[in-house]
């Protein structure tokens, strides 16, 4: 508890003790002893080991020439097994919160980390992928076996979400060249999901990955699917209000998309009568929502003036 000591506001401690401190810890491989364990310990410990990596990982010595905290560089750099046993411990009821928060924090601080975190493949006791091999545009697809892709059923512990939506440029890329992979297993394990928390939250990730700019590409993809589209419009009758709101948000970049593939116009002409008697009512009880009205109107429209289909 002298990292944790160090860094408190509610306590002092000289910092030359705990950089020693922190070395030792490094020297003797703690931070990996403790991630992969973590599951092991008992509640109260679980919260102690919790609070000694988010401080070791935070902490810089004194007069270091270093931008970034030693223990976050010697992970990152020589030692990626301990990220990823942080990932594992997800997949442990015991671990999954305090490995959540201290991932959560890592990703905050470190591009490097989620990169990691992507493309590594490692099996248990197997090496980690060194972040310096790491060519995001460049190297074989992933398998889908990797760390990253035991992240999907874990949703609603958060760190997916932040993995997925703050190093942009990043993964961006690593969609693009993973696209067939990445979107038929997030709609096989969390779109269509039963699970109404898992459902609502990988729809309402689906528009924001969507939406954002630095997905262009990958949305423009996306959008030219009907099979994806047919995924959507499922949701729109879904019992579950957040659930159909959250799909809304989806549909409409398919019907807004000026630049429609033949499938997803074959499928809305085709449903066009449908269409146009659903939406009108759809989630008419959102009268203060004046986005969502306008937006519905605009799809009304859009749906209202397609042209036939295509030859």
């Amino acid at each position: 508890m002298a990292v944790y000591n160090a860094v408190s506001k509610d306590t002092e401690s000289s910092p030359e003790p705990v950089a020693q401190l922190v070395n030792s810890m490094i020297q003797e491989d703690l931070l990996y002893l403790l991630a992969h364990s973590i599951r092991l310990l008992p509640f109260e410990s679980r919260k102690d080991c919790q609070s000694v990596f988010s401080y070791t990982f935070r902490f810089k010595p004194t007069h270091s020439l270093s931008p970034e905290p030693p223990a976050l560089t010697h992970v990152v750099h020589r030692r990626p097994e301990v990220i990823v046993e942080l990932c594992r411990g997800y997949g442990y009821q015991e671990s999954a919160m305090p490995c959540g928060v201290v991932l959560r924090e890592l990703l905050k601080q470190h591009e490097d980390v989620a990169a990691i975190i992507l493309h590594d493949e490692s099996r248990e006791k197997e090496r980690a992928i060194s972040v310096d091999k790491i060519d995001p545009g460049q190297g074989p697809l992933q398998s889908g076996d990797g760390v990253f892709w035991k992240f999907f059923p874990w949703i609603d512990r958060g760190a997916f979400e932040e993995l997925l939506t703050r190093h942009k440029a990043l993964v961006a890329i690593y969609l693009e060249r993973n696209f067939d992979l990445f979107f038929s297993r997030y709609n096989s394990v969390l779109v269509q999901s039963s699970s109404y928390v898992t459902k609502r939250q990988s729809i309402k990730l689906l528009g924001e990955i969507l939406l954002d700019r630095a997905n262009y590409s990958i949305m423009t993809q996306y959008v030219e699917s009907g099979e994806h589209l047919k995924t959507c419009m499922t949701l729109l009758k879904d019992d579950r209000k957040m659930v159909q709101y959250e799909g809304f948000h989806v549909f409409k970049v398919f019907v807004a998309n000026p630049h429609k593939s033949p499938p997803v116009q074959r499928i809305l002409v085709n449903n066009r009568e449908r269409l146009l008697r659903f939406l009108p009512t759809f989630l008419e009880d959102r009268t203060e929502d004046e986005q969502f009205t306008d937006e519905k109107s605009f799809l009304i429209r859009q749906i209202e003036s397609m042209g036939p289909l295509p030859p």
